[in-house]
This record gives structure tokens, sequence and C-alpha cells, in this order.
């Protein structure tokens, strides 16, 4: 089966929905610009002579709005990062000189719950995280999981969605599930036979550990005679 990567990539880019924070740089070649467009202030650590400079988002309005410097409201809810950028880059041409606009999210999360060695949420820095990057976040699944069946639970404008994935066949790399979105849940289920088992195999361990006593005892009162 042949997979476009490229392709997926670009038809899963996650849409900027509202309460999502931004990180907006723009560069330009004006100084002046880059100090005004730049959302960052001076923070003197521990009274150090060398002050640090730290960002500050862009949080999305819940209509899709972030206000930014000189431009106002601008909408980019609904946008993807890159669509985001080239309106961005746009306005701010009729202020500055060939502006160059990144962004990219600061609250992008996933939640791996379940099945996991270490379930848990996880902020993440590459919005084109997969399934299989999430899953090596939490430390992979743990031997009862159940590798056929995961839950996806993804919620955008409002409506919630869900999806499974079996991680056994190669379908899942052509799975709209495959690539994340900021929120999204993980659940892997346990695979109740191997649980089953494990448990009717634990059942026997304090047995032979008792027969074993026994024999001990047994073999120790005939070295005695």
């Amino acid at each position: 089966m042949s997979v476009n990567v490229s392709k997926m990539i670009q038809e899963s880019e996650p849409k900027i929905e509202p309460k999502d924070l931004l990180n907006i740089r723009v560069t330009t070649l004006s100084i002046e610009s880059n100090a005004i467009f730049n959302n960052v202030i001076n923070v003197d650590v521990f009274n150090t002579t060398t002050p640090q400079l730290i960002k500050m988002g862009y949080r999305v309005g819940k209509d899709g709005d972030i206000s930014f410097p000189v431009l106002g409201e601008v909408e980019v809810g609904g946008l993807t990062i890159s669509e985001a950028e080239e309106v961005m880059a746009r306005k701010l041409s009729a202020y500055t000189k060939n502006p160059i606009v990144n962004i990219d999210f600061l609250n992008f999360k996933v939640t791996v719950i379940g099945e996991v060695t270490r379930p848990g949420t996880f902020t993440v820095a590459d919005e084109n995280v997969t399934l299989l990057g999430a899953l090596g976040y939490a430390g992979d699944l743990t031997p009862f999981a159940k590798r056929n069946n995961v839950l996806i639970v993804r919620e955008v404008s409002g409506v919630r969605t869900t999806g499974r994935i079996n991680l056994n066949s190669n379908e899942l790399f052509t799975s709209p599930y495959y690539y994340l979105k900021q929120n999204d849940i993980i659940y892997v289920e346990p695979d109740k036979s191997k649980v089953q088992q494990t448990d009717q195999d634990n059942r026997y361990i304090p047995i032979i550990g008792s027969f074993m006593t026994v024999v001990a005892v047994i073999v120790g009162l005939a070295f005695r005679k």
C-alpha cells in the first residue's frame, strides 16, 4: 500500500481553535518593527545582570480572534498554522517590508490513558505528532494492552467525535486519527483475556509456594533421620 505522507500531514494539519495559545514571531529588516510586533518582555531572573526574554502567547478568543500589536483584532480561528502565517504576513506588509511570520502552538497537548506505562497529559512541541509518537511519550503499551482497538476522542468546535485504530493493521497510517490534534484523548483498552490469564496464573503462585515449603520441610526431616 502506497501512502503519501506529505499529503496526509497537510490534510491533518490542526486548525486553530478558541482558547488556543499561539506563539507568534515576526521577523523584519527593521529592529523597531521587530520590537513592536514580537510579544516578549525582559525579565531579570534572580537579579542577574543578563535579562532573559520571556515569550508571551496570544490567546485565541471565543470568536477566533487574537489581539495583535498595531493590527488589532485578527481572525485566525479555523485556519491552519500555515494559513494563519500567510494572513498575518499579508496584514503586516502594510506596515513593514517583507515580514516573515512563524506561528506555533504553546498549548498543544494530548492525553494518553489506559494500558500504557506512563499515562498522563503531554505538551507536544510539534503539532504533527502521530498516534505512535504519543504512545511513545507514554512509555509504550503494557503487555496487557489491546492493540487492535485503540480509542481516540477528539473535540473540534465543540463537537466530540471518536475513532478506533488497529495498531496491527497498515490502515492506521491512512486513518484521520493517525495524526493527532490538540487536546486529543487516547485510551488503550486492556485485553481481558490476557488479564484473566494473568489472574489465573497468579492464583497458582501461593499454591506452588506452599508446596515447595512442604517439600523443603519433608526433605529436611529426612536428612535429620
